[in-house]
C-alpha cells in the first residue's frame, strides 16, 4: 500500500512528523497574534475537549467562516436525524461563530494540526463513522488517515478555482489520491465538477453552492435599533470582509466623499476582527476620526469612521448601509460572499478580483444585482451614484434577490445525496 503513495505524499508525511516537535514554537507564535485560543491548544494536537457521543458520529470539517457557514443546516439535520455531530474548523473567528450558530447538542473542535501524531491521537479518541469535508480544505494526512481507517468521506459544496486546478495539474498523482480517498465529490458547478474529473475523482455529482441557500446572518433587534438611532439621518457607506490595502483605500476616498455627502459615515468591518485597532490607526494617522466597535462604542455625531470589529457584526451592518463594498474583491484576493448583504438589502460593490466566487458574481453581474467596478476611482462614482438614486438601488438590490432565488437548491440537493450515507449507519448501529 505505501509504495503506491505518490512520492509527494510520502514526503509531506515525512517531513510533517520530523517537524512535529516544533510545532509548540508555530502554536506560541500564533497565540501572540490572536490566531489560537490558549484554553483550547489541546484541541490542535487532537487531544478531545469533550467526551465523544455514544452515537454514530458524523465529522463535517470546515476551513472557516464561509465553510462554517454553509455547513451549519447540514450539521443541523444530521443532529435532528439522531447522529452525533461533530464539526472541525481552524480558526478563531469560526470557532466563535460556532458558538453562535451551532446548537448546543453539536460538538465543535478545532482542528488537529496535519501532524501524524496528532490526526492518529484525534482519529483513536472520535472515531468519525462518516466524515465531511466543505470545499477544498484538504489536508493530506487528515484525508490519508481517515481512508486507511476506511471512514467513508464525502466532499461537500467543493469547488477548484481555476487558480487551484492549474496548480493541483502539476501533482496529478498526488491530488489523484488525495480525491480518490472520497466516495462522493458534491460540486458547486459543472466546471468545478469537470475539473474534479480530470483531477481523478472517481464520484461527482452537481449539487449547488450551499451559501446560496444559507439563512442571512441575524442580528439581535435591539442592536440594530440602536445602531440606526446612532446613525440617525446620516448617509453612510459601507465595507464588508475586508482585507489589508482595501480599508486604506476607504479611508481615503472618505476624504473625497465627505465632501460631497456631509456628515458621511463610513463603516469597515474587517475579514479578520483582530485587525480592528490598525484600521482605527490609519485612520487616525489620515486625521480621521475613528472608533472602533470592540471598544464598545456606538459611532457618534463626531465619528466619521467606525471599525466592526467584533464577532456577529455582519447581520447588523447589512441591516443598515444602503450600500456595501465587498471586500478582498480590490486586491487580488478572490472576493468574499456577496449572498449575505444582497439577502438583506444592501447594493453590493465589488471590484474585479472575485474568483473565489465566480459563479454568484457572474450571475449577479448579468443581471444587474451587483455591480463590478475596476479600480477605487470607478468605486468612487459608483458610491456617489447608489447614496443619490435609492430607485437605483432599489433596483440592484431587487435584481440580486430574483437571481439568487434561482439558484437555490443546494440543500437539498446536498442532502438527497448524504441520505444513504446516513440511512447505512443507522442501519449499521441498530
Amino acid at each position: 500500500m505505501a509504495k503506491r503513495i505518490p512520492l509527494p505524499l510520502r514526503a509531506y508525511r515525512g517531513v510533517t512528523a520530523m517537524v512535529t516537535p516544533l510545532l509548540p514554537l508555530l502554536t506560541n507564535y500564533r497565540l501572540r497574534r490572536g490566531k489560537e485560543v490558549r484554553a483550547r491548544m489541546g484541541e490542535r494536537r487532537g487531544i478531545a475537549g469533550v467526551d465523544r457521543p455514544e452515537l454514530a458520529l458524523v465529522w463535517i470539517h470546515a476551513a472557516s467562516v464561509g465553510e462554517l457557514l454553509s455547513i451549519v443546516p447540514i450539521a443541523e439535520y444530521v443532529r435532528r436525524a439522531g447522529f452525533g455531530v461533530l464539526v472541525t474548523s481552524g480558526t478563531v473567528t469560526s470557532a466563535r461563530l460556532a458558538e453562535q450558530r451551532l446548537h448546543p447538542d453539536i460538538i465543535h473542535q478545532f482542528s488537529p494540526f496535519d501532524s501524524p501524531r496528532y490526526v492518529r491521537r484525534f482519529f483513536d479518541y472520535w472515531q468519525p463513522d462518516l466524515g465531511l469535508f466543505a470545499e477544498s480544505d484538504l489536508w493530506p494526512n487528515l484525508i490519508s488517515t481517515a481512508a486507511a481507517r476506511s471512514i467513508p468521506l464525502i466532499l461537500v459544496n467543493g469547488r477548484v478555482s481555476e487558480r487551484s486546478f492549474r496548480r493541483w495539474k502539476r501533482m496529478p498523482r498526488t491530488i489523484g489520491t488525495l480525491l480518490r480517498s472520497f466516495d462522493l465529490c458534491l460540486a458547486q458547478t459543472v466546471a468545478d465538477a469537470e475539473r474534479y474529473a480530470e483531477l481523478g475523482a472517481p464520484r461527482i455529482t452537481t449539487t449547488g453552492n450551499l451559501k446560496l441557500d444559507a439563512v442571512a446572518p441575524p442580528a439581535r433587534e435591539d442592536m440594530v435599533d440602536a445602531m440606526r438611532a446612532a446613525i440617525g439621518s446620516r448617509p453612510i457607506v459601507a465595507a464588508a470582509s475586508t482585507h489589508p490595502g482595501e480599508e486604506a483605500m476607504l479611508i481615503e476616498m472618505h476624504k473625497v466623499l465627505r465632501q460631497r455627502f456631509p456628515g458621511l459615515l463610513t463603516i469597515i468591518a474587517p475579514r479578520h476582527p483582530e485587525r480592528g485597532p490598525g484600521i482605527v490607526s490609519i485612520a487616525q494617522q489620515a486625521k480621521i476620526n475613528a472608533i472602533a466597535r470592540s471598544r464598545g462604542y456606538l459611532p457618534d455625531r463626531g465619528t466619521e469612521i467606525y471599525v466592526a470589529d467584533t464577532m456577529g457584526e455582519l447581520g447588523v451592518l447589512y441591516r443598515v448601509a444602503p450600500v456595501v463594498l465587498m471586500g478582498g474583491s480590490m486586491i487580488r484576493h478572490g472576493g468574499q460572499n456577496p449572498i449575505e448583504p444582497a439577502k438583506l438589502g444592501a447594493a453590493v460593490l465589488h471590484g474585479p478580483h472575485v474568483w473565489n466566487f465566480q459563479e454568484v458574481y457572474g450571475a449577479l453581474d448579468r443581471s444587474g444585482g451587483a455591480i463590478q467596478v475596476a479600480d477605487p476611482n470607478e468605486l468612487q462614482e459608483q458610491f456617489v451614484a447608489l447614496l443619490t438614486d435609492q430607485s437605483a438601488r432599489d433596483r440592484v438590490v431587487a435584481s440580486a434577490n430574483v437571481t439568487l432565488q434561482g439558484m437555490a437548491g443546494a440543500r437539498a440537493k446536498t442532502l438527497g445525496a448524504l441520505d444513504p450515507y446516513l440511512m447505512t449507519l443507522r442501519l449499521n448501529y441498530s
